[in-house]
């Protein structure tokens, strides 16, 4: 059964106290599965997430927006898509393709904060350069963008009032929070990288 691993790490996270961006990360990883058979962090300030292919996507700019809710903060992610063929009762421990591919594309991200791989070169190819272009927007997003986009991540059935009354801000705002972060767009691109996922 394929399975998506994500392999992360925290960009300029010596710059800030751990406490102001753990707390954080584990809040959207425990959503997710549990601890350590479905995630783990390690290293101080690398981590490990496994989900089903279809999610994987969505649960990075899930991550990306809960660490640049604190400023200055960013992550770096690769997505492998595979196999696995070893299980353990630690994420950490389980190998198999899907944990190389995501190995092999977090060696190979130079610039780049989130790339893909699976075996299908031609999918990866695509997807990627549409990866890239949607990064011109979230690299960008401030930590109130972020802050709404994540909040619409984690309530997908609520609508701009609610998400607005939640975060005690204005309809207005969060409206133009979303099209700052391009949120429509990376909605539309989930859709996209679903149904190549539906394909593999």
């Amino acid at each position: 059964m394929k399975r998506a691993v994500i392999t992360g790490d925290i960009i300029r996270s010596r710059d800030k106290e751990p406490e102001s961006w753990i707390k954080e990360l584990k809040s959207v990883l425990v959503q997710y599965g549990e601890e350590p058979s479905a995630w783990e962090i390690f290293r101080g300030d690398s981590f490990q997430l496994m989900v089903e292919p279809s999610s994987a996507l969505m649960a990075a700019l899930h991550i990306k927006a809960s660490m640049k809710c604190v400023s200055e903060l960013d992550v770096r992610m690769a997505i492998g898509i595979g196999e696995v063929t070893h299980w353990s009762s630690r994420i950490t421990e389980s190998n198999g393709p899907a944990f190389i591919f995501s190995g092999e594309c977090f060696d190979q991200l130079k610039k780049q904060t989130l790339a893909l791989k699976t075996d299908h070169p031609e999918t990866d190819k695509a997807l990627n350069i549409m990866l890239k272009l949607a990064l011109l927007t979230a690299n960008s997003w401030t930590p109130k963008v972020a802050t709404v986009i994540k909040t619409f991540i984690e309530h997908p059935d609520s609508n701009q009032n609610d998400i607005a009354q939640q975060l005690g801000i204005s309809q207005s705002n969060t409206s133009e929070a979303l099209k700052r972060g391009g949120f429509n767009e990376m909605i539309q691109l989930d859709g996209f990288y679903r149904e190549k996922m539906a394909g593999l």
